[in-house]
């Protein structure tokens, strides 16, 4: 340690916002350069190569070929997939000195499948796997969390290629199989979830999630089943349509007076106090419709108006949200769009600008998008807003005063929502995405050419799956997953060291004895870090070793005089007094578990 480029810190950075983040910075293993950006130190590099490792061995072992694209790229490509422009503002978008538009890859589909397309033409090449671990670039508009939000950040991207469909499920349930492998020897709990496949296009998509109750991802496990999914992916069937008898004895629609109730709160107050209900209970949030406005903004700048109607008790959830928009992006609804859309009256929108209730074409510019929740039933009666300031409208109900464009799977999942599989009640946590894995199908292949002659010497579209693994993640993931108040713990896969040999006092035979352990160990195979700084304080050098979080640590100082040593366990704290002439077989037998 001496001569390693490395400082530790005392003090949180102040822009690191979790532990794992904050211990990763402080222990010298990475720094920022820019915000979603940093410098991988060597202690740092030395664990993203082991995560590379693993990766590797397990993608290798089911046949996956690596190989190595750039990451600058031409525009032609994403173009004709129509993701130069879906990924918006979050594409690094450059000019060559010529004037010709770059872009720094965010994924690698267009390249893999123009790859195969070059160099392969028969049925008789596939199936075939391949893969490469490289550097990814997305503008990410608020990147945090250090490298769980990046900006820059280390991927592996893996691309199966089939003729079928039934080859392309055989090629997914490989590399599920090798993402399970690779999970369980990076060494932290995860979940493997339903998820949505977004911008990257497909079906049958899996997250593998790590579960940290820092994490961004919110999921969902039923209490009764082995059904899990993330928030996004989570499918609220259709409430079933009240009975027509119902229907024809609800009282007709009728526009109230509610003045000074833009709110939910308000109004329920206020229809409780002024128009009661006839059956005796009293008016809830969930007796409202509420109706959440938003722009939906394409690659291309456009915004377009949608309206989402929702129980008055329910939340929008904007990443559920996000899922069944994307490509296109949300925005807020400001001031100047309620002045551009006047149909619209803020707190007290109602159904008749909306949608299907306007009258208007569907390319008239004036038309509003309108989805409902789908736990608004047809048939049912509900409080919306009257369309004017101070008014609501009661008893308005869907089918009979109402429609809409279709339903959106938008609103919040809450602990003890009913699983959508009928088999018991939902539970939600946090966890951090760690790998994603799509079919595919023929999106790309269409988009590109990507044809081979099959057996019978027809040209059949090649079908493709996807399957990513956040290598840099990984690293950041593990940090969350295992630190504690006084710094990083490693598991023994991807610890930087197997050891961490500390020499305390000023006794020159003490680091004479170190350097002999340190060299023994090192002969045998066993990565040793060892921390021969003769100045520091035996407390600073404790403090260190706990911040760097080598799993076993050993402290040769004072004991030497009585001819022994401390092993201590990082994670329990465990010390156990050694021998000095059994101390290498001890910490070898110590680090092999024995």
């Amino acid at each position: 340690m001496s001569s390693l480029f490395l400082r530790t810190l005392r003090e949180d950075p102040a822009d690191a916002e979790l532990p794992g983040h904050r211990m990763l910075v402080r222990a010298g293993y990475i720094r920022r350069v820019a915000p979603g950006v940093y410098t991988w130190l060597p202690l740092g590099l030395r664990v993203l190569r082991k995560v590379e490792m693993i990766v590797r061995e397990e993608m290798d072992a089911i046949g996956a070929q690596e190989l190595h694209f750039p990451a600058l790229l031409p525009r032609e490509p994403y173009e004709a997939t129509g993701r130069w422009v879906d990924y918006g503002d979050n594409l690094f978008r450059l000019k060559d000195r010529k004037g010709t538009d770059m872009l720094l890859g965010p994924t690698h589909e267009e390249m893999f499948t123009l790859a195969v397309k070059d160099l392969y033409s028969s049925y008789k090449d596939l199936p075939l796997s391949l893969y490469q671990i490289q550097t990814k670039y997305r503008d990410e508009a608020r990147p945090r969390a250090g490298l769980l939000r990046g900006r820059e950040f280390v991927m592996k991207d893996s691309y199966s290629f089939d003729v079928t469909d039934e080859g392309l499920q055989a090629s997914y349930d490989a590399h599920r199989a090798a993402y399970i492998r690779i999970f369980d020897r990076l060494g932290f709990d995860y979940v493997i979830v339903r998820a949505m496949s977004g911008a990257m296009g497909g079906s049958a998509s899996e997250e593998f999630l790590a579960v940290d109750p820092n994490g961004e991802d919110t999921f969902v496990r039923c209490e009764g089943s082995d059904y899990a999914a993330n928030v996004e992916a989570v499918v609220i069937p259709q409430a079933a349509a009240l009975p027509a008898e119902v229907v024809a004895t609800t009282p007709a629609r009728q526009l109230v007076s509610t003045p000074n109730a833009p709110s939910i709160d308000a109004l329920v107050a206020c229809l409780n106090a002024t128009h009661p209900r006839t059956d005796g209970r009293p008016w809830s949030a969930a007796d409202t419709l509420k109706h959440v406005v938003v722009m939906l903004r394409a690659g291309d700048g456009t915004r377009t108006p949608l309206v989402v109607g929702l129980p008055g008790d329910r939340q929008i959830d904007p990443k559920r949200l996000e899922a069944q928009v994307a490509p296109l992006e949300l925005d807020d609804f400001t001031e100047a769009d309620f002045a551009a859309y006047p149909s619209l009256v803020k707190g007290y929108i109602g159904t008749d600008p909306l949608g299907p209730n306007a009258s208007l074409a569907d390319d008239d510019p004036r038309r509003i998008r309108y989805l409902l929740d789908p736990s608004v039933a047809p048939g049912s009666a509900w409080v919306t807003g009257g369309d004017q300031v101070d008014h609501h409208a009661i008893n308005v109900v869907l089918g009979r005063d109402f429609t809409a464009d279709g339903i959106v799977q938008a609103a919040e999942i809450r602990d003890g929502d009913p699983s959508p599989d009928s088999q018991g009640v939902l539970r939600t946590a946090r966890g951090i995405e760690m790998g994603h894995i799509f079919q595919l199908g023929r999106k790309y292949a269409d988009a590109l050419g990507l044809k081979v002659l099959d057996e019978n010497g027809k040209l059949v579209t090649v079908t493709m799956g996807s399957y990513g693994v956040g290598v840099s993640r990984a690293v950041a993931a593990v940090a969350e997953n295992t630190v504690d108040e006084i710094g990083l713990c490693w598991p023994r896969t991807l610890t930087p060291a197997d050891v961490h040999i500390v020499a305390t006092g000023k006794d020159e035979a003490v680091f004479l004895a170190a350097q002999d352990v340190a060299d023994a160990l090192a002969a045998r195979g066993v990565d040793v870090l060892f921390d021969d700084r003769r100045k520091v304080s035996p407390g600073v050098k404790f403090k260190d070793a706990e911040l760097i979080g080598v799993p076993t640590i050993v402290v040769i100082g004072k004991g030497l005089e009585k001819g022994v040593a401390e092993i201590k366990d990082r994670r329990s704290g465990e010390r156990t007094e050694v021998a000095v002439d059994g101390l290498v077989d001890a910490v070898i037998a110590e680090i092999h578990g024995a």
